[in-house]
C-alpha cells in the first residue's frame, strides 16, 4: 500500500511538471505517503482498543470540560487540511473517562477523511456511547486550509461547532452554563 501511495505522488508531482528525479524531490513522494498514511491513521483504529479499560467507577457527577485539545484533520472535499481546537464536556453518570482518552478520540475521528460538523457529532457520539453520561457537549472551533490558501482566501475565518446531547440538549441552563465556562476561559 506505502508504494502504491508513493507511485501516486510521483505521478501527482510529475503531473504539474516538476521533475522527481531532482535532488529535492528525490524523497518526497515516500514522505507524502507516509505523511498521508498518518493523516488518515483513523481508519485503523477502534473505540474499544483505544479506550483500553480507562473507564472508571465515580459518584462524581458534576460538569467535566475538556479545553483545548488541539486536532489536525483534512478536508475531504479539496484534502487540504483544518485544525483547530476541541472542547468536550460532559456529566457523568456513573463513570469517567482517562484524561487522555479525549485526546485520543478526537484524534481517531479527526485523522479521516472529514467535514468539521461529521467530526463534531462523532466525537459528541462516541464519548456518549462509551460512558453513557446524563449529556455530552462538543464545541470544535477551527481554521480551514480550502478557506485560507485557496478560494476566497480568507485568512482569519474560524468555523465553530457544535454538537450537544441528553441534559445538554434538554436542559437549556446545564447548556448555558457549558458555553458560559467555555466562553469565560477564552475571552481571558
Amino acid at each position: 500500500m506505502s508504494f502504491e501511495r508513493e507511485e501516486l505522488y510521483r505521478n501527482l508531482i510529475e503531473s504539474i511538471g516538476e521533475d522527481t528525479t531532482r535532488e529535492g524531490l528525490l524523497k518526497t513522494p515516500a514522505r507524502a505517503a507516509k505523511a498521508f498514511g498518518f493523516l488518515t491513521q483513523g481508519y485503523e483504529q477502534s473505540l474499544d482498543s483505544l479506550i483500553n479499560e480507562a473507564v472508571f467507577q465515580t459518584e462524581y457527577d458534576d460538569m467535566v470540560i475538556v479545553r483545548d485539545i488541539e486536532f489536525y484533520s483534512l478536508c475531504e472535499h479539496h484534502l487540504l487540511p483544518f485544525f483547530g481546537k476541541a472542547h468536550i464536556a460532559y456529566i457523568p453518570e456513573g463513570k469517567i473517562l482517562g484524561l487522555s482518552k479525549f485526546a485520543r478520540v478526537t484524534d481517531m475521528f479527526a485523522r479521516r477523511l472529514q467535514v468539521q460538523e461529521r467530526l463534531t457529532t462523532e466525537i459528541a457520539e462516541a464519548i456518549q456511547t462509551i460512558l453513557q453520561p446524563r449529556g455530552v457537549a462538543v464545541v470544535l472551533e477551527a481554521k480551514h486550509l480550502c478557506m485560507m490558501a485557496r478560494g476566497v482566501e480568507k485568512q482569519n475565518s474560524n468555523m465553530v461547532t457544535s454538537h450537544v446531547l441528553g441534559v445538554f440538549r434538554t436542559d437549556a441552563m446545564t447548556r448555558a452554563e457549558c458555553l458560559n465556562l467555555l466562553h469565560n476561559r477564552q475571552r481571558g
